[in-house]
């Protein structure tokens, strides 16, 4: 009782009566919680999905926890009070730590909800095209959040935040010079955000070919990225930023080529009716775009010619572009038959032709 007097002079021994009600303040408030506050506020967060309010249903749903342990230190301060007789929110030295504790409460509420929302970004979407954005900012929030709580507490108890800030200031500016990296990383990362070259879910690749893959994440520092063999690269944002980047994903048609190496020995008429007959077929395949279809000699050689063939698949989809480039293959195996074209080897066409030069 000396110890507590210390802290709080008005405070009375406790007796049985007092001990007795503030059990019963306890238990009977922690009975509200359970039984009738929560089941209220999860009744209305499935209202509010129901009701298409998907953001506000997962506010009411994670901030609730929080809130929650506000509510049971609240109810314990009282029982509290009751027990010593004396009002413990008006106690000088206890005014402090309860507005702190507090202050913990409302970030932490808002914490929760920022981490679901990085965990299920999907969900804070409003629009399919944002989702880039989403959890690198949710991340940047998180991180805001905790400073703010930080000098909000800091505040309560009269620290010296100028002081602090001040050398907070001075400690930065020797950081930066030993972390320049990590911080063009960041600054990277926040200019592929403002910037949306790409999102998640996008096939990537850059103009040097040495990153190639799909976008997992986004953070402050790199990206993830999915390659063809299934492994995971982080890439610095720096280093992203810094390069042309080809959104492979935005394409809505796919360039193909093909070459065919045929002999000198056939009929020159027979070619040119190959080429004609090919051009038609290329033409009517309902995947293929009409306006830019290319069927022609572009390359002669002592013993053979090469013919080029390009055209556009109108999909974006790989395993449908793999399709069409099988359809006209056939279709230029029947056309070679029916106007009896004879191809070469094209590795003994080089090693001719290098032999010759």
């Amino acid at each position: 009782m000396d110890s507590i007097k210390w802290f709080i002079p008005n405070v009375e021994a406790p007796t049985w009566t007092d001990a007795l009600a503030a059990t019963v303040i306890v238990v009977v408030g922690l009975v509200i919680i359970f039984l009738v506050i929560r089941p209220i506020v999860m009744k209305t967060a499935t209202f509010l999905e129901k009701k298409q309010h998907p953001v506000l249903s997962d506010i009411s749903k994670y901030t609730f926890p929080a809130f929650r342990n506000a509510l049971i230190f609240t109810l314990v301060l009282t029982a509290l009070s009751l027990l010593f007789e004396v009002w413990l929110f008006d106690a000088p030295k206890m005014q402090r730590l309860i507005k702190s504790v507090y202050i913990y409460f409302v970030f932490k509420a808002l914490y929760d909800i920022l981490s679901f929302y990085l965990r299920n970004p999907a969900r804070f979407e409003t629009d399919e095209n944002q989702d880039i954005l989403t959890p690198f900012f949710l991340r940047i929030s998180k991180v805001i959040i905790m400073i703010i709580a930080m000098f909000s507490i800091a505040s309560v108890w009269s620290f010296n935040l100028e002081g602090f800030l001040t050398a907070l200031g001075l400690t930065g500016v020797a950081l930066a010079f030993g972390i320049r990296d990590t911080l063009a990383h960041i600054f990277g990362g926040m200019s592929v955000a403002l910037d949306k070259p790409f999102q998640i879910g996008d096939w990537i690749m850059t103009a040097d070919g040495k990153i190639d893959g799909t976008i997992e994440d986004i953070n402050l520092r790199s990206t993830v990225i999915q390659t063809s063999d299934q492994g995971l690269v982080y890439v610095p944002n720096s280093f992203l930023v810094n390069r042309p980047i080809y959104n492979l994903s935005k394409r809505e048609q796919r360039k193909i080529e093909h070459y065919l190496f045929v002999s000198n020995e056939n009929n020159e008429e027979n070619i040119v009716n190959f080429m004609a007959s090919l051009h038609e077929q290329i033409a009517m395949h309902p995947k293929t775009l009409k306006n830019i279809i290319h069927v022609a000699m572009d390359e002669l050689r002592p013993s053979s010619c090469r013919i080029i063939i390009r055209y556009f698949a109108n999909t974006n989809d790989t395993a449908e572009m793999l399709r069409i480039k099988q359809d006209i293959l056939f279709a230029a195996m029947h056309s070679m038959e029916r106007f009896e074209i004879q191809l070469v080897e094209t590795r003994q066409e080089q090693f001719v032709w290098n032999d010759t030069n």
